[in-house]
């Protein structure tokens, strides 16, 4: 009994701690959300431009997601996206989506639709881009071909994006997270089921995957576009 006696104790100040914690981070949290509305209050006051109030939208918007009121939070990421693609800040409009996707709203995989399109059309901190696929994985069943598909391509932007430890750490990542794809949609448990299984579903040329990626942006996006890609897509220097 004596030790079943300390470890309820153990346990019960390790769940103490764990709400200690968790309440601790919240009122850290609100504060800073109170700051955040306390300078968008004050905006009109200080010379700035429309991409510094959108700015502060995306910060007040992540930390609503980060308070678990994703209700609250969509309005100020939308509206920090129409913003950021005026401005041609496609980084932070891809990263606008990632906070609308993490919003948790009915148009969030709408959104993030649109931000790996944004994300692999313009080059921008392979992080993001990786961020955004992993989600596609984390969403997509196991025996479906999109979360192959997401993740291959976050392996290639990790490889053609990232350098010196960004990129070793983002390879690491990428990799596994296809190992793990490749395990639950078709039990490859070798290198010689892994090449085999590249192979059959394309995943070896950019040229190839890339279009599928296509397909599984067009699935999550339904074809309700917050931006016209036709007018983005004449500006880039390939045109």
């Amino acid at each position: 009994m004596k030790y079943l006696d300390i470890n309820n104790t153990q346990l019960a100040d390790t769940a103490a701690d764990s709400v200690i914690n968790r309440s601790a981070e919240q009122a850290a949290l609100e504060s800073h959300l109170q700051a955040l509305q306390d300078r968008y209050q004050d905006f009109g006051k200080i010379a700035g431009s429309r991409k510094d109030l959108a700015d502060i939208r995306l910060q007040m918007a992540r930390t609503l997601v980060n308070l678990e009121r994703g209700a609250e939070a969509w309005p100020l990421a939308r509206e920090a996206l129409d913003t950021f693609v005026q401005a041609e800040d496609f980084e932070s409009a891809a990263d606008a989506c990632d906070v609308l996707f993490q919003s948790d709203q009915p148009d969030s995989l709408k959104a993030l639709g649109q931000g790996i399109w944004l994300t692999v059309t313009y080059p921008m901190d392979p992080q993001l881009s990786v961020e955004l696929l992993t989600h596609v994985v984390e969403e997509t069943p196991d025996d479906a071909d999109g979360a192959a598909v997401a993740a291959t391509t976050a392996l290639f932007l990790a490889d053609i994006r990232a350098s010196g430890k960004q990129r070793e750490n983002l390879m690491f990542f990428a990799t596994q997270t296809l190992g793990t794809v490749a395990r639950r949609h078709a039990g490859v448990d070798s290198q010689a089921t892994f090449d085999h299984w590249m192979d059959r579903l394309e995943l070896k040329e950019p040229t190839k995957f890339l279009v599928r990626l296509r397909n599984v942006v067009d699935v999550l996006v339904q074809d309700d576009w917050w931006f016209d890609r036709e007018a983005l897509q004449t500006k880039l220097p390939v045109n």
